[in-house]
């Protein structure tokens, strides 16, 4: 059987980086970015989320989509957050609805229910949404338009509210504690990548992305039973 065929957008970004190493034997990969992907592993292309053309274009053929691009910082502006992270994600959703591919897993972020974090409050994927940044609003929005596009149109959207994306030496040489909670290694990232394009059966969800950390206040028990996610790493053995 033919390996099936993907598309990371954001695939120069630090995430996209290791996703595309870490995908390729198992996928037949298309890489996008707004700036030349290097030594790409699998065709590469150049689109701004805000060409909805060239997007239809980079999705055309397409099994599943990763979007992982977009304005990454927490303390974004909202002009900027508005193109690249609402209107970018419209845009990626709709070209890919457009070019019949039906499945995307979103990139979203842990910021979304950041208030709860602040209250120490342990904090499960049904609960309301408590964004702690405009960031966190613009991710917040990315779900909501994944649940409609699924609802609307028949698609599938798997949202992965990403926590602390670091190689191991990040939680070595840690300046704080925080990351013990949410830490997410590169390697557990990628499986939730290929568990939530693999999981068929799964329409829609909101997932945590984060490795099976001791110490986590956020709940990965639905990733687990819906998705089969395994994560391979804590990162208490670096406490």
């Amino acid at each position: 059987m033919a390996a099936k065929k993907v598309l990371i957008t954001g695939a120069a970004g630090s995430i996209g980086t290791q996703m595309r190493t870490l995908l390729k034997d198992r996928y037949d990969l298309r890489l996008l970015d707004r700036r030349p992907v290097p030594e790409p592993e699998g065709e590469a292309m150049i689109c701004d989320l805000a060409d909805l053309q060239g997007l239809e274009r980079a999705c055309a053929g397409i099994d599943a989509a990763v979007h992982l691009a977009g304005d990454p910082s927490g303390g974004a502006g909202w002009e900027a957050l508005l193109e690249d992270n609402v209107k970018g994600t419209y845009n990626l959703f709709e070209a890919a609805r457009r070019q019949g591919v039906k499945r995307i897993v979103f990139a979203s972020t842990n910021h979304v229910t950041g208030f709860y974090e602040m209250e120490k409050t342990y904090t499960t994927p049904e609960m309301l949404a408590r964004p702690d940044s405009l960031y966190g609003v613009s991710k917040a929005f990315g779900e909501d338009l994944g649940r409609f596009f699924v609802d609307e149109y028949g698609m599938a959207v798997i949202c992965l509210r990403i926590g602390s994306f670091q190689p191991e030496e990040a939680v070595k040489n840690r300046g704080g504690d925080r990351i013990l909670s949410t830490w997410l290694s590169p390697r557990d990232c990628a499986q939730l990548v290929w568990r939530g394009i693999e999981a068929e059966a799964v329409k829609y969800g909101i997932f945590y992305g984060i490795s099976g950390n001791e110490r986590a206040y956020w709940d990965t028990q639905n990733a687990r039973q819906l998705l089969g996610y395994a994560p391979e790493d804590d990162a208490e053995r670096f406490a």
